[in-house]
C-alpha cells in the first residue's frame, strides 16, 4: 500500500506542476535563505577569526596611558615586564601616521608602526617576501622599513621595491620586506578607517621613537608562554603598572586577546542563530502554503477519496497518501534550496576572496527544516482527508 501511496501522491504533484512548483517556492526560498546566509556568514567569520586568531593569541594588550605626571613606560619597566615568569617577549606599538616618498609619488597619511623583532617573531606569516625586522635592526637603530602591498602598488607600480629607498617623513628608508596581502588586510582594515590610506609601513621601534620624540611608550602587546597561566602573569603585570604610575586608578588598561576571541566566536553565535530564524520565518510561509494547497486538493479530489474509502482503503492509507504528497513537496522544494543556497554561496564568498568552506550543520539544518515542514503543515489537511465519509464524499461528487 505504501508503494501505491508514493506513486499516486507523485503522480498528483506531476500532474499539477504549475501549482506545486509556486507552493514549493516558498521553501526554496526559506532553506536557500538558511544555507546561503549560514555559509556566507560562517566561513566568512572563521577566516577572520583564524587569521586574527594567528596574530592574537597567547598577547596581553596593554594600554599605559599614564598620568597628569607620568604618561608611558619607561625602557626599565617594559624589561621588569619581560622578566615576569612565563612571559615571552614584550612588543612595543608606537602608531603614527607619516608622509611616504618615490621619487615624485607621494602618499600622505600613511599609516606608520614601530615594532621590534619579538612582534614578527609571533606573526610568521605577516612577510611573505623579504625579510622581517631584527634585534640588529633595533639595536643599531637600521633605517630599514616592511611595506604592504597597497604602499607597493602606489609607489613602485611595476617594479619589484625590495632593496629600494623612500622617504619617511624626510628620512630614508630602505626597504626588506612585503606583507602578505590577507594578513595584512586584517591589521590594515582599522588604521585605514583611522588614517585614510590602503599603504602601511613598519620601521624599527627604536628608529620611531627617535622620530617621534619619544621616551616612553603607551601601547604594547605582551606574548605569553602559556595562556593556562594567564591569570598568575596578569597579576604580576598589574603589579608592575601599578608601581609605575603610583598606584593610580585607571592609569592603565590590560586586553587578554583569548577573551576577546572568545567574545567575537560568541557575538558570531549568536548572530548566525538570528540569521537562521530569520530565514526560517520563509520556511514557515512556505509551510502555510503547502497546507492551503493540500487543503484546496483534498477539496477537489472528495470523489476520489470517497471512492478508495468505498472500496476499503482504511484513513490510515487516506492519511499516508495526503501526508506523503506534502513531505514530497517540502523535500523537492529542500533539494533545490540547497542547490540554490550552496550556489549563492560559492559566488558571494569568491567576491568576499576567502576559502569556501562546505557547512554540513546548513546543509542538515536547512534538509531538516523542510521534512519537519511537509510533516506538520500537512498533517491537518492528511487528516482531514481520513475523516471524510464516503458517503457523503461521493454524493458531494
Amino acid at each position: 500500500m505504501l508503494r501505491e501511496n508514493i506513486i499516486m501522491a507523485w503522480q498528483n504533484i506531476f500532474h499539477n506542476r504549475m501549482r506545486s512548483f509556486l507552493t514549493a517556492l516558498g521553501i526554496v526560498i526559506g532553506v536557500m535563505s538558511i544555507i546561503s546566509l549560514i555559509t556566507i556568514v560562517s566561513t566568512a567569520t572563521d577566516s577572520m577569526l583564524s587569521r586574527f586568531s594567528e596574530l592574537g593569541a597567547n598577547k596581553l594588550i596593554i594600554n599605559a596611558v599614564g598620568t597628569p605626571l607620568k604618561r608611558g613606560l619607561t625602557a626599565n619597566e617594559l624589561r621588569r615586564l619581560g622578566d615576569i615568569d612565563g612571559v615571552l617577549g614584550v612588543s612595543p606599538n608606537l602608531s603614527f601616521q607619516s608622509n611616504i616618498v618615490n621619487n615624485l609619488v607621494l602618499e600622505k597619511n600613511v599609516p606608520t608602526e614601530g615594532r621590534n623583532d619579538i612582534y614578527f617573531r609571533q606573526a610568521p606569516k605577516l612577510v611573505a617576501r623579504g625579510r622581517a625586522l631584527n634585534i640588529l635592526d633595533m639595536e643599531n637603530k637600521n633605517r630599514v622599513c616592511i611595506i604592504n602591498p597597497a604602499l607597493q602598488e602606489i609607489l613602485f607600480p611595476a617594479q619589484d621595491p625590495l632593496g629600494e629607498t623612500i622617504q619617511i617623513n624626510g628620512q630614508t628608508f630602505t626597504i626588506v620586506g612585503i606583507t602578505d596581502r590577507e594578513v595584512a588586510a586584517d591589521l590594515q582594515s582599522a588604521m585605514t578607517m583611522r588614517f585614510g590610506s590602503r599603504g602601511k609601513a613598519i620601521i624599527p621601534y627604536t628608529v620611531a621613537m627617535s622620530m617621534q620624540g619619544l621616551n616612553s611608550f603607551v601601547a604594547l602587546e605582551l606574548i605569553m608562554e602559556d595562556t593556562d597561566d594567564v591569570e598568575n602573569i596578569r597579576a604580576d603585570v598589574e603589579l608592575v603598572l601599578k608601581e609605575a604610575f603610583n598606584y593610580k586608578s585607571n592609569s592603565y588598561f590590560i586586553v587578554n586577546m583569548d577573551n576577546v576571541l572568545d567574545m567575537m566566536n560568541t557575538m558570531m553565535d549568536t548572530m548566525t542563530m538570528m540569521l537562521a530564524g530569520i530565514a526560517s520565518i520563509a520556511l514557515l510561509v512556505g509551510g502555510i502554503g503547502i497546507m492551503n494547497m493540500m487543503l484546496v486538493s483534498v477539496t477537489e479530489r472528495t470523489a476520489e477519496i470517497g471512492l478508495r474509502k468505498a472500496l476499503g482503503a482504511e484513513p490510515r492509507h487516506i492519511q499516508a497518501q495526503f501526508l506523503i504528497e506534502s513531505i514530497f513537496l517540502s523535500l523537492l522544494g529542500g533539494t533545490l534550496g540547497i542547490i540554490l543556497g550552496l550556489t549563492v554561496s560559492v559566488l558571494v564568498i569568491n567576491l568576499l576572496d576567502v576559502d569556501f568552506v562546505l557547512n554540513i550543520g546548513a546543509i542538515l539544518l536547512g534538509f531538516g527544516f523542510s521534512t519537519a515542514v511537509g510533516v506538520i503543515f500537512g498533517w491537518a489537511p492528511a487528516r482531514r482527508a481520513s475523516k471524510l465519509n464516503p458517503i457523503d464524499a461521493l454524493r458531494s461528487a
